[in-house]
Order: structure tokens, then sequence, then C-alpha cells
């Protein structure tokens, strides 16, 4: 078998050292542009994971790496003056020149054919003349170029501005610098790699870049190989308290805008794609060379383990795509929390700095106390008790806790009258210890129900089923009950007539065209709300929801895909929020101050020409100043050609960014499911209250069942008499086996904190 590499960087020697190992008659050529001891960029970081494999894969590189490595637990966040410093992380990081010359000296000694300062022949060329071609070309990739109709390359760029840089200052721990100047928010993100350097890489947004004049500079004349020194000592000027006199090291150093490389598919034929060519994860989350040296093993061992090329690639991508993406995922999450850093500047330290350590999704509450109790308990110290059972004022109301059961649709009311099915479900949610419970999808009138089987409250019959429901539960629970209300809009289930909508326009091929709704249809809405919202009172729920979302009636309004119209309720957003502020105002007359008024959105359409950051932001403002005391976020189902980014939290970014654009009190919702997310949204400040909807259907004891996971006995998690004999967890197989000891001598535990401290080993008295 005749292998070609496009690329002699970690992911294509790796690669070749591990196909030639496992099959010595191979021939492998690699063909790398640059000479063997070019090399751009500093350190690389690894992963004990990674490390677990490639110790496994090949002892001779991992013994060689680890003789080199500097290791560390500890991740410092200095932030207004102060550092907070969390511990039992496990880091270890090697110089990339280092890497490379191992890894060099691996395929010499395995008689792989490395042709350094040698530009490879096209990919065409090469896949006509070798059995396989494996591109590890880069960010840049020519061989993804050459057949983008196939690989279906999605390219990202980002509008902030990062350098990589090294320093002669040796850090002692992964360190962020967080400073806020005139100019804006200034970050850097820091690490040692040896007993002598640290990679340093400066970021900022664009705003900011371009106020600290740094855009004259980038502007200049840098030539292939140089670096921007004018940019770089305006940053020792900048950071010089944390360099205590060390200078700041180019290699190639210029801003740069970081791109999430994504492709549809990673292989053409028997041609196929590794490392940064393939994909790309944001520099705050891990290793670039990581992930290309986790991808040569991958391949590697597909190509041993499959008899032919083809199905060897295809398991290649099957088995790294799903890592991949989960990566990818935790990365935009991380990217996307330091381009808007600026929001999170104002909090205290320790919250900032439980913040930025959860940005990722991947690292939460329970991970931390894990890692380092003592560090968690002090980000927790104004009340010693999860964060999830915080009380938490909403409007009139004191909610007990911070979680939300929210609208289910159940789809079991006859004639808009809710039966005993909706009195079980919301009584057994209210006894199962949230703070809020929110009945779902209530029309406010006949021709608003989105279903036949949806509840109403536009009659006295309704009325006195919710009452019925609400007197139940409060007399078992202390739990404050809500309702949904809604009108379907084009939605609607199908009537005598087309029903209306903001304009004409159809949810979908099937769907009848909605009739766009006139002024007299918009008088008798905002009469209906009213009459609803007094109905709701006076059955007896403590709180009021508005369904401002999901494509229903006022939902849209307020989205430019499905308000076409050219009157005083169309055009730009102030047109668009017109009606559903009118709305609005009306219930909030006769809606009383001391319960609470709850208006739900959806902050994005996932479709493009849909609503932005900016319009949700503005939204939710528009919406408090009207009489709004919470905004419950939730996104999508406005278009039936929406494009979410389903995944864990999917929706809390948007929540967060409400929040702490707006003040307002917010809801998170979607793919919440533990109660250690409910944790770590709560205590990093990304939202109010969590919306925890599935696992609740689940388990309907969902939140007693954290409580006692976690040890919480107190008020915001009530028993109800007749269950407190199965408040605690009951007994399980083997749960009373007590282990023996198999332990000459106890081993001690590992630290929780270790720093790199390379000049005291240095200075060490020898044995």
């Amino acid at each position: 078998m005749r292998v070609a590499v496009i690329g002699g960087g970690p992911g294509g020697l790796y690669f070749a050292a591990l196909a030639k190992q496992l099959s010595p008659h191979w021939d492998v050529t690699v063909w790398e542009r640059n000479a063997p001891d070019d090399t751009f960029g500093f350190g690389v970081v690894f992963s004990d994971e990674t490390l677990d494999g490639i110790a496994q894969a090949d002892p001779e590189i991992y013994a060689a790496m680890s003789a080199g490595f500097a290791r560390w637990s500890d991740i410092d966040v200095t932030h207004r003056g102060r550092t907070l410093t969390s511990g039992g992380h496990g880091f270890a990081a090697l110089g990339r020149r280092q890497l490379l010359q191992i890894l060099q000296e691996r395929c010499a000694a395995l008689a792989v054919d490395v042709r350094y300062r040698t530009q490879s022949p096209p990919a065409a060329e090469l896949a006509a003349s070798y059995d396989l071609v494996v591109a590890c070309d880069g960010v840049r990739s020519a061989t993804r170029a050459a057949y983008a109709d196939t690989f279906g390359p999605d390219l990202d760029e980002r509008s902030g501005r990062y350098m990589w840089l090294g320093t002669d200052k040796v850090f002692e721990a992964f360190t962020f610098l967080v400073e806020e100047r005139d100019f804006g928010t200034l970050q850097v993100h820091a690490y040692p790699y040896d007993s002598t350097r640290s990679t340093f890489i400066v970021e900022m947004d664009e705003a900011a870049w371009r106020r600290a004049g740094f855009a004259e500079f980038a502007d200049r004349d840098h030539p292939p190989g140089t670096s921007d020194l004018d940019s770089i000592g305006r940053c020792e000027e900048l950071l010089a308290a944390h360099l205590d006199g060390h200078r700041l090291l180019p290699n190639n150093s210029k801003w740069l805008r970081f791109t999430t490389v994504r492709n549809r598919t990673w292989r053409h034929e028997n041609v196929v794609l590794l490392g940064d060519a393939a994909h790309t994860a944001h520099f705050s989350i891990g290793s670039g060379t990581k992930l290309a040296m986790e991808d040569a093993l991958a391949l590697a061992a597909c190509l041993h383990e499959h008899p032919d090329v083809p199905g060897a690639l295809a398991a290649y991508e099957d088995e790294r795509r799903p890592v991949v993406e989960s990566t990818q995922r935790a990365a935009q999450a991380s990217l996307e929390w330091f381009e808007n850093i600026g929001r999170y500047t104002d909090q205290e330290p320790p919250q900032f700095a439980f913040n930025l350590l959860t940005r990722s999704r991947r690292v939460t509450y329970d991970n931390l106390r894990v890692r380092d109790e003592q560090f968690t308990t002090a980000v927790n110290s104004t009340a010693p008790v999860p964060p999830m059972f915080r009380p938490f004022p909403l409007g009139g109301l004191l909610l007990r806790n911070r979680v939300v059961v929210p609208p289910t649709a159940l789809g079991t009311a006859r004639d808009g009258v809710p039966g005993d099915f909706d009195l079980v479900h919301l009584s057994t949610q209210a006894l199962g210890g949230s703070g809020l419970v929110l009945a779902g999808m209530t029309a406010v009138s006949a021709e608003g129900r989105a279903t036949p089987g949806c509840p109403g409250l536009y009659t006295d019959g309704q009325e006195a089923a919710w009452r019925r429901i609400t007197d139940f539960v409060h007399g078992q629970s202390d739990t404050c009950l809500g309702v949904q209300l809604t009108h379907a809009g084009r939605r609607a289930a199908a009537g005598d007539g087309p029903p209306i909508a903001a304009s004409a326009v159809a949810w979908d091929e099937r769907s009848p065209v909605p009739r766009e709704a006139t002024g007299a249809d918009m008088d008798l809405v905002v009469r209906d709300f009213v009459r609803a919202a007094r109905r709701a009172d006076r059955a007896g729920f403590d709180v009021l929801e508005l369904q401002y979302g999901h494509g229903q009636l006022l939902s849209g309004f307020l989205s430019p895909l499905t308000n076409l119209r050219t009157d005083r309720y169309g055009g730009d957003l102030d047109g668009r929020l017109r009606f559903p502020l009118e709305v609005l105002r009306a219930v909030r007359e006769v809606w009383p101050a001391g319960k609470a008024l709850l208006v739900r959105i959806s902050a994005a359409d996932w479709a493009e020409g849909g609503l932005c950051e900016a319009d949700a932001v503005a939204i939710a403002r528009a919406l408090a100043d009207a009489g709004a005391d919470g905004i419950d976020v939730s996104t999508g189902e406005v278009v039936s050609h929406e494009r979410p980014r389903y995944g864990r939290s999917y929706q809390t970014p948007y929540a967060d960014l409400i929040r702490n654009a707006t003040g307002v009190p917010t809801i998170a919702v979607g793919a919440i499911s533990t109660y250690d997310d409910v944790n770590s949204i709560i205590l990093a400040g990304r939202a109010d209250l969590c919306g925890v909807g599935r696992a609740q259907l689940h388990d309907p004891l969902w939140t007693l069942h954290a409580a006692a996971a976690q040890g919480y006995r107190g008020p915001a998690a009530p028993w109800a008499p007749g269950w407190q004999a199965g408040s605690g967890r009951p007994p399980a197989a083997r749960t009373d086996r007590v282990p023996p000891r198999l332990e000459l001598l106890r081993r001690p535990a590992a630290p929780v904190h270790q720093r790199w401290l390379p000049r005291l080993a240095a200075t060490a008295p020898a044995n």
C-alpha cells in the first residue's frame, strides 16, 4: 500500500509513524514545505485522556514526550486585581518544536520518507498514483478547496482578534488575565510549556481592538514569517504588570481572526482530511494539535482494522466525527463567551471565575466540587446551599427555589376544559418540589387553540375547572402555580375559516394560508387576552405567562420572517413590537401587582433573516418596560425551515445574553436535565431560573430527588408529609458493602493544587 501525507505537522507525522509501525511494508511518504527546524507556535497542551491513547499506541513517542512535559493542575483567573485559583484539573504541555523533533525522529527510525522543504504535488495527482492521500494541510487546506463540492466546507470566521505569542516568564498554572481598560476588555490565555517559556495568547473583540489602536499596526505590511512588532510592543506596555519585567516573544505573530472549520464529510474517494483541514476548535477549549493526533491514531487504527480503504475511511469518520462535534460545541460556547466577555466583567471576581471556568458547559458545578471543593465553596459562600435551592423574588412573589416546570402541552382538554389528567399532572409536579409550575398552551379564545385538546380560559366552565386544580394544589403545597396564555395564530387548529396571523404566510406547504389580522381582529385579541387574564386571577393562578414565541400569533408579529405588514404594525422592530406591547400593557393593567407576569419569547428564529441577538435584547427590554416581571427565553419554532443547533442547554446563551444585557430576570430553558447544569447556570449568573421540562416528565419528583442527591434537606425542597418516608435514597444491591483493604501501603491522595515550578526542581539538592 502506498500512502501520501500532505503536511508534516504533528498530525501528519504522527499518522505516518503509526501507520508505518502497524504495517512496516507500506510505502509512506510525507511532504512538508518547511524545513525540519521551522516551527510556528509555542506550547501544545494535552489532556490525560489523549496521553493515555498516545502511551498505548506508541510507548516510545509517549516516553519522549513525557520526559519533556510541563505538568500542573491549577487554573488562575485574575480579574479586578484579584487572582482566584481552582485546582484538580491536570495539564501537560510540551513545546511545539520539541514535539515535532520527537515525531521527526520516530518517523526516521521507522523509515518513513519525509520530504522537507518540498511542496507536495496536487492532491488529484497524488490520488492517481497512491492508494491513500491523507491531507493534513491546515486551516487553509488546498486539498479541501480542490474537492470543495464533496467536502462541503463551512468556514466560520469570527470578528474577534487574537495573537499567538510566547514569553520568557514561566507561569505556574493555566492563567487567564482579564484587564478592563478605557478601550474595552483585554484578555490573555497563558500557560507554561517548559522550564523557560510560556504560551501567551492575547485576545480582544473587534471594537476594543480598534479603539486600542491596533488596527493601525495591523494594516502595515507584515510578510510571511515576520511579526507585528509594534502591536507586540503595545501589548507589553498594556500587560507589563503581569509580565514582571519579562518580554513577549514573537514567532510569525500577527493579529488573526479565528476560523471554525466544519465539513459535510472528511473523505473523497481515496483522499481524507485530518486535523485542521477537517475541523478546528477554539484555542480556549483545547489544542488543535491534540485533536489532530487523536485523528491520526483513529485513522491508522481503522486502516489496520478494515480490509479496504473506503471501509477504513468511513469507519474513521464515523468514529471521530461525534468526538469532534462534541468538542466543537464546547469550543463554540467558549469562543462566544470570550467574544462577549464584557457582559460579565461587572461580576465579582469569585462569580466571574466560576463563570469563566464553566463557560463551555463541560466543566460544571459538581465537576468543580470534585476537583476543588474549597474553590466552589468560596464562590458559593453567600448562600451555603446548592444554588438551585436559593429563593428568588419574581414580581410580587418569592419562589422558594430556582426550578421551573415549563408549560407542557398535554392535549387532554375537552372543549378547552382541563380535566383529571391536568389535575394529576400539575399537582404531582407541584408536590415534586419545583418553585414554579406553569400550565401550558392555554388559549384565550376557541379560535386561538393550537390543537382541539388544548385547554382554554374563555368560558365560565374552564375557569371553574382551573379553580378546582389551583385549590387542590395550593391546599397541598406552597409551590407557585402559573398559566401560559396564548393565541396560536397561523398555528391554530383548523376551524371554520383561515386562522389570523400577522401576515398571510403559511407555516408550511401543508398548512392553510392565514388571513392577515385586521385592526378589528387585533382589538378582539386584546380583549380576549384581558378577559383570560382576569379569569386566570379568579381561577387562583399566582403567575401569568404570555406566549410571544414559537410561531404563535404574537410571535408572528415580532419576527421579520412572518411579519410582512406595511402598516404601523410591521416594518422595523418598533413597528413589529407595537401590537405585542399593546396586549402586554392591557394585561398588565388587570393582572394584580402582587402576582408575577412573565413573557415567553423566541430569542432566535434559527433561520437566515430572522431575529438577531440585538433584536432579542431590544424585545426583552421593551417587554420589561411595558410591565413584564421576567422573560422566559426560548428559541425557534417560528418558521418550519429553521435549523436549530441542538445540544445540552443549547438555549441558555440567549437567557444569559438578555439577563446580562438588560438586568431583566430570565428563565433558561432547552435541554436542561441535570441539577448540576441548573446549579452551574444559576451560580454563573447566566439565568435566574431554569425550566426543566422533559426530565420532570420523566421524573415528576426530579427537584426533590435532586435535593436528596445533594444532601439538601432545607425549606426550598419540602417533601409532602405522606411522602417523607421516601425522602432518602432507597437501598440498592451492594450499597451496604464495605470494601476490604487491599493495599499494604496506602497511596497518598493526589494534591488538589499543583503548580509548574521548574526553578525549584532545578535547585533541589540531589539525594
